[in-house]
């Protein structure tokens, strides 16, 4: 293809925010809404075409594009997309259309500013998952975090800038050391593409330096316990769109480091880190679940949710060294790790799903305590049917998203030890105790006496974004081969690297 698909995928979006910008006053709010609707569509559209003429045998970059950028230290605009970072790609696209959607009637003031603001996130997570530099990553990793820190800081309920500058801390943070890490990589391979840094022949003690600077940079944005402590007020304070964002894509922009970057450079590392990173991601599932049962705020509840079940990706991502070394198969840790990336994409529609309906509901009651609602479902019978969906996907049930990654993750860590999958399936129990608790105080039951005034159902709008959730639930949760066959090969070239360990010989 001679047309820069990817840039296209990467520009517009900033060019859209500056048009929304010059519309003038909020009295266009409608024309912004309907040309951040088009753009929308548009960018979805254009993310499809990757996927449909993407040649899912190849584990080599696609639609790459290379341009010297900056001649002198050998960086480069370069721009690729794998079986890794394509899907990642739709759903971006995917999730954006939907947040559009959503603020047609969630949002009422700065209606322009807040259009450009989720513009320029989508473009610098477009730009995150489709570069091959290492320095043109670095720089759309840290283009994400001022206009997530506005957008929680302007639109936020009423603890929002404590919640945005420790969003802002932590990251940048760990930001700073993985840009330490890549200027140091570079200078050894005399290079910034990130397929250069996977010949470096890196020592031990090296390794585990840039392990750590990796583990503070992905690992708070995955984010992993115990650097975890920033999602709740975030998730909290943030708008229904920031959540969706937040819990759909940031999350995973986190997740995708380690595939792209911890893995492939730092096997060593991996290896001798693994039964720390594999008791981690355990916490994450089983005590963050435990926490999210004590919760009274029903933004938090599902905010630690989000937490416990990103725990499964982690897990996915560094077991399948215990797995290897148990069975001497190459073959074997695949489906742990490609149930990871499942899970990565399949999470944006269980807990993403649910913090875009809670909007909707804090919208039209303007409260998080769960002991304000009860009986909700005599006022919102139609809304209270797609939540249930959307639970049943937080918890795992066959047929749904939510089923198919963790189910792979335990698949894969069986055949390493039985306990630690036994670990990670309690899950399935606690997952079910705080979700279906929560669902079963605010939807059933006597009616609140709070509550008993005209409530809206949901309207036309909000079905057809609810519709669209559903849809992507049930679609990966019945037929997840669309999601694994173009990931195979890249997984598998992946693993190979990963596997290279001298430990592990």
């Amino acid at each position: 293809m001679t047309f820069p698909l990817l840039s296209f995928l990467i520009w517009l979006p900033v060019f859209a925010a500056a048009a929304v910008l010059l519309c003038g006053s909020d009295a266009r709010a409608n024309l912004v809404r309907w040309f951040s609707l088009s753009i929308s569509i548009l960018l979805l559209a254009a993310s499809v075409c990757v996927y449909a003429r993407f040649d899912p045998s190849l584990a080599t970059m696609q639609f790459s594009e290379s341009f010297n950028w900056i001649d002198i230290l050998k960086v480069r605009y370069s721009l690729g997309v794998d079986g890794i970072s394509m899907p990642l790609v739709v759903l971006a696209s995917y999730t954006h259309l939907l947040v559009v959607l959503a603020a047609w009637q969630l949002i009422k003031n700065k209606v322009k500013q807040y259009y450009a603001v989720f513009f320029l996130i989508q473009a610098a997570i477009n730009g995150v998952f489709c570069a091959t530099d290492a320095v043109l990553y670095f720089v759309f990793w840290e283009a994400m975090l001022i206009p997530m820190y506005l957008c929680i800081g302007i639109w936020g309920s009423e603890n929002r800038s404590y919640a945005a500058i420790k969003f802002f801390l932590y990251t940048f943070l760990g930001s700073t050391l993985l840009l330490i890490s890549i200027l140091y990589m570079g200078s050894l391979a005399n290079d910034f593409s990130i397929a250069s840094f996977y010949s470096l022949n890196l020592s031990l003690t090296e390794q585990l330096f840039i392990f750590f600077a990796f583990f503070l940079s992905f690992g708070v944005k995955v984010p992993m316990w115990p650097v975890h402590t920033w999602l709740p007020d975030a998730h909290t304070q943030a708008p229904a769109g920031g959540s969706v964002i937040l819990a759909a894509l940031m999350l995973k922009v986190g997740a995708y480091g380690f595939f792209r970057f911890c893995l492939p450079i730092v096997p060593d590392a991996n290896m001798y880190m693994a039964p720390y990173m594999i008791a981690l991601s355990l916490l994450a599932i089983v005590y963050i679940g435990a926490v999210a049962l004590a919760q009274t705020d029903m933004k938090r509840l599902i905010a630690y949710s989000s937490v416990a079940h990103m725990g499964f990706v982690t897990l996915g991502l560094f077991v399948i060294y215990k797995i290897f070394a148990v069975t001497h198969n190459y073959q074997d840790p695949i489906l742990a790790l490609e149930g990871a990336m499942v899970q990565m994409i399949a999470h944006a529609f269980g807990s993403g799903a649910m913090f875009l309906a809670f909007g909707i509901v804090y919208d039209k009651l303007h409260t998080r305590t769960i002991s304000d609602f009860g009986g909700l479902a005599h006022k919102m019978p139609y809304f209270a049917a797609f939540f249930l969906v959307f639970a049943l996907a937080n918890i795992g049930l066959p047929g749904t998203s939510g089923f198919v990654g963790e189910f792979m993750v335990i698949l894969g860590v069986y055949k390493a030890s039985f306990w630690i999958s036994f670990a990670a399936a309690l899950t399935l129990i606690v997952a079910a105790s705080y979700t279906l608790w929560m669902y079963k105080r605010v939807f059933y039951g006597p009616l609140n006496p709070s509550l008993d005034m005209p409530i809206e159902d949901v309207s036309c709008l909000e079905k057809i974004v609810l519709w669209m959730l559903v849809f992507a639930i049930f679609a990966i949760g019945l037929y997840p081969d669309f999601l694994v066959e173009p990931m195979h090969a890249s997984i598998n070239n992946l693993l190979m690297l990963s596997l290279k360990s001298k430990l592990l010989v």
